[in-house]
């Protein structure tokens, strides 16, 4: 997967909740870490953060602890916040006495200090206690459930999640906001909406898939002690998106050493997916950009994209690519680096066709984007038969129209689906979405962190597929052109949210700040690599 020369993103390991707690049990039977001395750990780095990011300890906070181990790390933060003299209230929801193991230790230790503890039981009228408490605190500390949730939040507990998120304070989650699927991101019922979360041993899938990650805040990382081996594991299948640097620009290349991709794409109804595809290519550093579209189209697209070089094609009478084109096309192939097929060609049964005799034919990379998926999904085992890499980015309906899963059964099992479905189509695959996930045909998938939800915008992938293959077309292999892609194409996003914001985003815009992109990747990216694209900050 990586290119021998290029430098590599430090690679972050993303964990689940079930591969966590194994880890958690190795690090204590296998390496003999005593369980309380990674919960310690825990405590320390919430009171590191708090500490250099809330601007000192002499506050007033409430800990708001739940009955299991989430539960004991938050009294580990209140007695390290009172030992520095910090001001601390504990409220315990639900009672004590179901406390265990290094929890109950932790609760016992609490409890020889002069630190308030209350424990509200379940008890409803107990909550006006806690309401009054948060009215004069200036911190939050919720560490009432972490990543052990099960089922949604309700009664007594919703009621108090409620009170936290109403009460205007700073917050600072432990391990992951109370209330957030740990493996999913998804809200179970409600959810604490934190300022900062410290996360510990790695990020959970939940953590940084959305809406989890934007309850999150400022999301930090901290290993607690555990074995290098153990979170660096390179056998790890989920990581976070950070591809290898580009190579400087060749100051001797001419056009052709950048790249040369042939588009195949449009159709009467979708004249903007064919430009804004092409057209990227060259706005994310493409050399030669090829565009076969529809005859009817190439001059209404060329007033925008006269750089592009047109190659018009025969049509079917619903103004789509005719499937007498398919020879040329083949030989059109033949020449260049990469293919991409499918932005706008439409759904007329005779293009499906010709998309899946082309899909087949191509010796070359290719990048099947929107209705071209469409049209391979009925029958994927084309894709295995193809010699050259495939790439697919679908939006969650054209994925499942591919797995035939329903789209709610996608968002619950992203991780595995995506990786059986890049598997059985030997494929790489781009699920877009907010933080979208690359899978790879042997199982590992990178979260992609860059980008905003600006770009939930019609013309936004089509300017993905551009620069996919733009990435490509500077030098990386297919694997890494996938990944540098996605980043690439999110950090334009969020570049031009800074300049005119996230509401009223189109694609041209996305497409406009794709240069400025591209430079800050690469005179940023020692920045970039060490700090997760400054969304996740590990903390010793």
């Amino acid at each position: 997967m990586d290119v021998p020369g290029k430098k590599q993103g430090k690679m972050m390991n993303v964990s689940s909740v079930e591969q966590m707690r194994n880890m958690d049990k190795a690090a204590v039977e296998d390496y003999l870490v005593p369980e309380q001395l990674l919960m310690e750990n825990a405590g320390l780095a919430a009171c590191s953060v708090i500490h250099k990011y809330i601007q000192g300890i002499d506050k007033r906070y409430v800990i708001i602890c739940g009955t299991g181990n989430n539960g004991g790390d938050g009294f580990v933060v209140a007695r390290k916040i009172h030992s520095m003299g910090g001001e601390v209230s504990v409220f315990i929801a639900g009672t004590g006495e179901k406390l265990k193991g290094v929890s109950a230790q932790n609760l016992e230790r609490l409890l020889k200090t002069p630190v308030s503890v209350l424990d509200l039981g379940h008890d409803p009228a107990k909550l006006a206690l806690l309401e009054q408490e948060l009215k004069q605190t200036d911190v939050i500390v919720d560490a009432l459930f972490g990543t052990g949730l099960a089922r949604d939040v309700e009664g007594f507990y919703r009621e108090v999640i409620r009170l936290l998120n109403n009460a205007g304070k700073t917050v600072v989650s432990l391990d992951i906001p109370s209330g957030i699927n740990g493996d999913t991101g998804q809200v179970m019922g409600i959810a604490v909406r934190a300022d900062y979360t410290v996360t510990f041993g790695l990020p959970k899938y939940g953590n940084l898939l959305y809406p989890g990650y934007d309850y999150c805040g400022k999301l930090f990382v901290t290993h607690i002690s555990f074995p290098p081996c153990l979170y660096n594991n390179e056998h790890h299948q989920i990581r976070i998106n950070i591809p290898p640097d580009l190579e400087k620009r060749n100051p001797m290349g001419h056009k052709g050493s950048f790249g040369d991709v042939l588009f195949i794409a449009g159709a009467s109804q979708y004249p903007g997916a064919p430009y804004f595809s092409a057209f990227s290519f060259l706005k994310a550093g493409g050399g030669y950009s090829r565009l076969a579209a529809p005859g009817s189209l190439v001059q209404f697209i060329a007033t925008g994209g006269r750089e592009i070089v047109f190659l018009p094609q025969a049509e079917t009478a619903s103004g789509s690519i005719a499937k007498e084109n398919e020879d040329s096309l083949i030989k059109q192939a033949s020449r260049v680096d990469m293919v991409v097929m499918g932005p706008g060609l439409s759904l007329d049964l005779e293009t499906r066709q010709l998309v899946c005799s082309l899909s087949e034919k191509i010796d070359k990379p290719l990048l099947l984007d929107g209705d071209g998926i469409t049209a391979v999904s009925e029958n994927v085992d084309i894709l295995k038969k193809r010699r050259y890499p495939t790439i697919l980015t679908p939006h969650p309906g054209e994925m499942s129209r591919i797995t035939g899963y329903s789209i709610n059964k996608i968002r619950e099992k992203s991780m595995e689906i995506l990786a059986e479905t890049s598997k059985k189509c030997n494929a790489i695959i781009v699920l877009k979405q907010a933080h979208s996930l690359i899978g790879f045909p042997d199982g590992k998938i990178f979260i992609n962190v860059s980008g905003n939800c600006g770009m939930a915008t019609a013309g936004s992938g089509d300017v993905l597929t551009g620069t996919i293959a733009a990435m490509y077309g500077l030098g990386l292999s297919i694997p890494d052109a996938v990944r540098a892609g996605v980043f690439v194409h999110g950090v334009a996003g969020d570049k031009a949210a800074e300049a005119i914001g996230q509401d009223g985003m189109t694609a041209r815009d996305i497409m406009d700040f794709l240069p400025c992109a591209v430079t800050y990747y690469r005179k940023e990216y020692q920045v970039i690599s060490r700090h997760y694209y400054n969304r996740i900050v590990p903390v010793l």
